[in-house]
């Protein structure tokens, strides 16, 4: 009778932490912002600059697999902060049909803009169906333009003394590194974004060194404790969340999303990344 009295419990038990921790990969963790803090020293920076912040957003997922609404809270709470600059690195939506446009002026009414500039580069989700709808991508820069934010596409533009270079998604139809990165200015205060960080491992960078912001991989969305993520959608599986050396010169950044792609994260909280610059 003990025996079974034992194994009865531990069923419930098990079964009770189960339930347990599925409510709270499904109702809490993908809602629970979390704001990192990062130190970001760039090469050539002028000396207004020191000390000023950029934040960081990515991977908004504005569309119907989670209540976006989360989105436009966690926006006010980012202008809180009252970032000096402010870049986004792609997919904006998660597009299933002409509805997300709507949906997204919505959320965007509500942007976070940097006093000082503010500019973002699109992800693959922006191009529509199997990353190849150029309409989509066109009707969602125009909307994000419209909301304050300069859409970087192979790209570059200085803003107040920092110069944002933006390159396309690795996936959608206008990759074109190496227009970018060909005229690459080292004498300038440079910052790059691309939405894949699969883009880092390509040979097109020009010899840059500096800072490259990403997102794309949401640090997998679920993470078992002391393991690595079981699914991340790069080839480069060292390419999961936070800071990476290169070890070149070059230093990347993936931001773990603001969004998800679907509503579920486990010990990945979402993330807005706020660096403090200063002169490396």
């Amino acid at each position: 009778m003990e025996r079974r009295k034992f194994i009865k419990n531990t069923i419930l038990g098990a079964a009770g932490i189960g339930l347990t921790t599925g409510l709270y990969s499904w109702q809490i963790e993908p809602f629970w912002l979390e704001f990192v803090h990062v130190k970001m020293p760039i090469k050539n920076l002028p000396k207004n600059l020191i000390g000023k912040t950029v934040m960081h957003i990515s991977d908004i997922h504005v569309g119907n697999r989670f209540n976006y609404q989360y989105i436009i809270e966690s926006f006010e709470k980012a202008k809180l902060l009252n970032p000096d600059f402010v870049v986004y690195t792609g997919d904006f939506v998660s597009y299933e049909n002409e509805e997300q446009f709507e949906q997204l002026k919505k959320v965007m009414k509500f942007a976070v803009k940097g006093t000082l500039g503010t500019a973002g580069v699109l992800g693959n989700h922006d191009y529509g169906g199997d990353w190849l709808e150029q309409n989509v991508a066109d009707t969602i820069t125009t909307i994000l333009e419209n909301a304050g934010i300069s859409i970087l596409i192979n790209e570059q533009k200085e803003m107040n003394g920092l110069n944002i270079m933006g390159i396309d998604d690795y996936w959608g139809m206008n990759f074109n590194p190496k227009k970018r990165m060909s005229a690459y200015d080292d004498s300038k205060a440079n910052i790059v974004l691309c939405h894949n960080p699969d883009v880092c491992d390509l040979d097109v960078w020009n010899n840059y060194k500096g800072w490259i912001l990403s997102g794309h991989t949401h640090g997998g969305q679920v993470k078992p404790p002391f393991l690595k993520p079981p699914i991340l959608p790069v080839k480069n599986k060292r390419y999961s969340a936070g800071e990476i050396d290169l070890n070149d010169g070059r230093t990347l950044y993936i931001n773990r999303a603001l969004g998800n792609l679907y509503q579920v994260r486990f010990n990945v909280r979402p993330e807005i990344t706020v660096f403090t610059i200063s002169k490396s």
